[in-house]
């Protein structure tokens, strides 16, 4: 096949083509967010992107299957590693083949995890139905490949689409040049289709993007530009315009640029995009990392879009540190199937909160839990008060380990009463702000407990996962995926 490496792996029948998704009732995934919510079984695995690239360990990174299943023997382990065939990809984020947006149609299956590798630029297929609990490798796109048929490279974010086709968001060309970004399609067989967006429509950078088919429109973000985060944030970077401040909002599925919003200084870095998972609503948030504001967009009146500062964390003044201040830095977010509920991270304080946003104009912090971060009690960082009294937060053991790092990636059940989080954001970075603490010791995996009704977070003091105890050494946890579908691959149409 183009684009593929020869691996030898057990014959597996191609993909469906998706087809038209409205007609049946029997195809992947559910009809409705609510659908899922209500009737979707508690998750019993998880998959986990697993780097060794940039810890010094010489070894592919993997994929990790967990086991969740608090009646299993192995709960709380690693119980399947499926390497990948290269060094140096740096595994990060993941989608499937297949999703709720074919749920009408019967012949789409969801079997094939999609791992695009950040810095090679390969794309890797997984196939994860024939044995959940130990997925193997299916087919491995070349970068040489998609770089020659349509110049892109560092992919990122991948979604399915309806029509069978898979998109991923590349933030730049292979060189790193952030001109170079755009959006390439694979079509259900894996081979490189081309691009996605209509020619001279790719704005520079890019990140992340989520649809929304009833509005037609697509938004995405913009992380910065390869050759500047590949080797560690500068913030000369982001005063020498490296770094992206903007959200695009594009025609779908047609690929038209249509509108390009700024979301000035105080939407610096916007990472992780999403719309509310019910289909007919016109909102949504999207993370902004430097400057650590969740930005709510919209359509308004005149069918335009437009953005607000829904939620403002508040920078930290610190002692012992690269700076005088220090900011949460929203690396993640994930929203309730319900819409009822938003969790996002704060990497650098260390806390995991979650807000109310029945008003999506008005969240309301429900609960918190610190889970880590450099401001916990032991580290040399501390924080000033108002009064100028320094000051450390609480962070408990787990199981007898001391948290490392902080929360990066998380990950919600489908009935919203478990958050998943791991630890690692990218190997430069975690190297950079962590230091060996957490490149040489390696991620942890926790699971917070959720109060659905009145509110709160708390530690599940009997779950973590120590992947310092790897057998190829400590390795760096990143995103994770259930095999049923989840809170941040599945989109509604």
């Amino acid at each position: 096949m183009a684009g593929a490496a020869a691996v030898d792996v057990p014959a597996a029948p191609p993909a469906s083509n998706g087809g038209a998704c409205c007609h049946a009732t029997k195809g992947p995934g559910y009809a409705t967010p609510l659908e899922a919510m209500e009737k979707g079984p508690r998750e019993k695995l998880i998959y986990v992107t697993c780097v060794y690239n940039g810890t010094g360990i010489n070894k592919p990174d993997y994929l990790a299957t967990v086991d969740l299943d608090p009646n299993s023997p192995t709960y709380s382990q690693v119980i399947h590693r499926l390497p990948v065939i290269h060094i140096g990809d740096e595994l990060h984020h993941s989608g499937w083949n297949s999703c709720s947006s074919c749920h009408g149609d019967p012949s789409a299956k969801r079997r094939f995890l999609i791992l695009p590798s950040l810095l090679s630029g390969r794309v890797y297929v997984v196939d994860t139905a024939t044995d959940p609990r130990a997925p193997s490798l299916h087919k491995v796109v070349q970068a040489e490949d998609i770089a020659e048929k349509t110049g892109l490279g560092f992919p990122h974010t991948s979604h399915c689409l309806a029509s069978g086709d898979i998109m991923i968001s590349c933030l730049g060309d292979k060189e790193g040049n952030a001109s170079g970004n755009g959006f390439l399609l694979l079509d259900s067989e894996f081979n490189v289709k081309g691009r996605w967006e209509k020619p001279g429509h790719s704005p520079l950078f890019g990140y992340d993007f989520w649809y929304q088919p009833r509005h037609k429109t697509m938004i995405s973000s913009t992380w910065g530009a390869p050759a500047a985060f590949r080797t560690g944030f500068n913030l000369q970077h982001v005063q020498d315009g490296l770094y992206g401040r903007h959200l695009h909002v594009y025609d779908w599925p047609g690929g038209e640029l249509k509108q390009t919003l700024d979301l000035g200084e105080t939407g610096l870095l916007p990472l992780e995009v999403r719309f509310l998972h019910d289909p007919s609503k016109d909102t949504g948030y999207v993370g902004c990392a430097l400057t650590s504001n969740m930005v709510r967009f919209f359509k308004t009146a005149d069918g335009s879009w437009s953005h607000e500062v829904a939620i403002d964390v508040k920078p930290l003044k610190v002692r012992n540190w690269i700076l005088p201040e220090m900011p949460g830095l929203i690396t993640d977010f994930v929203l309730s199937l319900d819409d009822r509920y938003l969790y996002l991270v704060n990497w650098l304080h260390g806390d995991i909160r979650q807000y109310n946003i029945e008003d999506p104009a008005k969240p309301v912090l429900a609960g918190q839990v610190w889970v880590g971060g450099l401001l916990q009690k032991g580290s040399d960082v501390v924080y000033l008060t108002d009064d100028g009294q320094e000051q450390q937060y609480s962070v408990p053991q787990v199981k007898g380990h001391r948290l490392r790092g902080g929360p990066q990636m998380i990950q919600l059940s489908l009935d919203g009463k478990r958050i998943y989080v791991t630890n690692s954001l990218f190997s430069r970075w975690d190297e950079q702000f962590y230091g060996d603490d957490l490149v040489k010791k390696g991620s942890h995996m926790l699971q917070i407990d959720v109060d659905t009704e009145k509110g709160g977070l708390a530690i599940n003091p009997n779950f973590f996962v120590d992947f310092s105890k790897e057998p190829d050494g400590p390795a760096l946890a990143h995103e994770m995926r259930y095999p049923g579908g989840d809170c941040t691959s599945d989109i509604w149409i």
